[in-house]
């Protein structure tokens, strides 16, 4: 699925637009002991009631595909009698009227989902009428197919905060009543995916709240795939990569990892002026890595050892690229290649000061005893003129004379002074 499929499904999700024909659930404690169940048909809600849960199904439909939107593909054999894929297609296709399947759904989530306090598990089922549209996305009144799917969304519950409030039936301030409130969405699945406009029974596509700690066994256990590894994780692992394969220099390795920064945001820079000619992302493939690194300000040995743990870290799936990128390192690259420039010019200028004071006829600097570390004049002439430059005390203050000849011209802080 790409961005303008998931943001169809969501623009649907609203009082005007919305054809959901039945919503179930179910309350579980921190014990996974059921305490109730739901079972509604959608549109009869109240208003309020009906707009709360639009809010909690757009929430599993948010977020960044790639890291809290992952799409899976189901293996072959969760696709035969008794895998996940069959499962869900008769939850379905039964529009949710099976009672024996959803006790079976909600069984299955019990058993694994991995969470220590209260949540509600809930299930949306929606037919969806998609309408045909023309090369230049102009909407036309004939629908094309019917696009059946499940939405499931899991809900933390959690105890409200203790506080004050005004209790009417005593007509005092007194301790507010605390009760369990429904929170977003902390995981969820949209089955079957919505891929070029049209349903992929081979695919689900899941929600993860938290992408640096998603739940692994939404992915595994519950829906039967192969869990893929969100941006977060995978920029996460890349940073670790690198500082294990540089060694136990902190200097070393943020130099490092800033170096390969700076390569991977130049190799996103190319991408931006490459022609488009697909909505497929640039991912970073093991090669690419070991040529990007050859070319960095990197020793060789730890440039070899951090491709040949890039292609051990990443062979399952080659990341895209802009999910290692991170931009703050970047910029603190930047700043610092800067700040090193900005070292060696004074270095350069200082070399050059200190040329000029031997062509004075000055001792250096570390030579002098007592010597100040500013001055209140400093003068740039040539060698020939230097040897003319006298000390004498004139009217009780010691001065610098220096002789001028007709053709010759003096300028003091970039002021002509020649009389």
């Amino acid at each position: 699925m790409n961005r303008k499929e998931v943001l169809e499904l969501k623009r649907r999700l609203k009082k005007d637009a919305c054809t959901i024909t039945r919503m179930c659930g179910c309350y579980v404690d921190g014990e996974r002991n059921r305490v109730v169940k739901l079972s509604e048909t959608f549109l009869n809600l109240e208003e309020e009631e009906l707009y709360k849960y639009l809010e909690i199904a757009k929430k599993a439909l948010s977020g960044t595909l790639g890291n809290h939107l992952l799409e899976l593909a189901f293996p072959l054999s969760e696709e035969s009698n008794g895998g996940r894929q069959q499962f869900l297609t008769a939850l379905r296709n039964d529009a949710l009227q099976n009672e024996d399947l959803l006790e079976r759904f909600y069984d299955l989530i019990i058993e694994h989902y991995e969470y220590a306090g209260n949540y509600l598990i809930l299930l949306f089922h929606d037919a969806y009428d998609v309408i045909t549209k023309t090369s230049d996305n102009r909407k036309l009144d004939e629908s094309e197919e019917v696009y059946e799917y499940l939405l499931c969304a899991i809900c933390p519950v959690s105890l409200s905060k203790p506080g004050l409030g005004y209790r009417a039936d005593e007509n005092l301030i007194g301790p507010r009543i605390r009760d369990w409130i429904v929170c977003a969405p902390e995981s969820g699945f949209l089955f079957p995916a919505f891929t070029d406009r049209s349903p992929d029974l081979h695919s689900v596509l899941t929600y993860h709240r938290n992408p640096a700690e998603p739940h692994a066994e939404l992915m595994e256990c519950i829906l039967g795939c192969t869990a893929r590894r969100t941006a977060a994780e995978q920029k996460s692992a890349f940073s670790s990569l690198i500082q294990q394969a540089v060694g136990g220099d902190d200097d070393a390795c943020r130099d490092a990892f800033y170096e390969i920064q700076q390569g991977l945001s130049c190799l996103t820079e190319t991408e931006a002026d490459a022609p488009d000619d697909t909505e497929e992302p640039l991912r970073l493939t093991p090669q690419t890595m070991e040529e990007m690194v050859a070319d960095l300000d990197i020793p060789a040995e730890e440039a070899e050892r951090i491709s040949r743990s890039y292609q051990d870290e990443f062979q399952d799936e080659d990341p895209i690229l802009s999910h290692l990128i991170d931009t703050k390192a970047v910029e603190a690259a930047s700043r610092q290649k800067q700040e090193k420039e900005l070292v060696k010019k004074v270095g350069v200028l200082e070399r050059q000061l200190e040329d000029a004071r031997m062509l004075a006829g000055l001792p250096k600097e570390e030579d002098a005893p007592d010597a100040p570390k500013t001055y209140d004049v400093i003068l740039r002439v040539k060698p020939e003129k230097a040897v003319q430059i006298k000390s004498q005390i004139l009217n009780g203050q010691k001065c610098l004379v220096i002789p001028m000849e007709e053709n010759e011209h003096a300028a003091i802080n970039g002021v002509n002074t020649t009389v």
